[in-house]
């Protein structure tokens, strides 16, 4: 199963040649992460991801430029790997028009979970892990292959 996320493209996010710029990707990404991990898992598990969480690694491929229009991006963003203290996520960055398919970004994220008060990070619990596992797929990586 895959979570998906509609993102606005705003017109800040383009660069000088008229493109959403390399960095705002990124912007895009975590939005659809803040989205599965503070929102939707905490609706599945309420105490899921309640001490934090950082990054330790963004891999990220651009296979076309975006330009801005009105209608969103689809984010699309799955589970590769959980480990005992990370978890690696998959990306797509998608059209959402309708049946067109294209493809913009395929990227991963490693995320620790963190423990906000003792600045450490933890380990994923139970309930975390369980809720990761409902969309787990290991077979389609967020980056491209070379």
């Amino acid at each position: 199963m895959r979570h998906t996320f509609p993102c606005p493209l705003r017109w800040s996010d383009m660069d000088a040649f008229g493109h959403v710029n390399n960095v705002v990707f990124l912007r895009y990404l975590e939005e659809a992460r803040i989205d599965f991990m503070f929102r939707l898992a905490r609706q599945a598990a309420s105490e899921s991801f309640t001490g934090g969480s950082v990054v330790a690694r963004h891999e990220i491929d651009y296979l076309r430029p975006l330009t801005h229009r009105h209608e969103p991006v689809v984010v699309e963003l799955w589970v590769t790997k959980i480990g005992a203290a990370s978890v690696t996520v998959g990306y797509e960055i998608k059209d959402g028009l309708g049946d067109d398919d294209t493809v913009y970004v395929r990227a991963s994220t490693v995320v620790v979970p963190y423990d906000l008060e003792r600045e450490r990070p933890r380990r994923l619990t139970e309930e975390e892990k369980a809720f990761l596992k409902e969309y787990l797929d290991d077979s389609a990586t967020g980056a491209v292959a070379a």
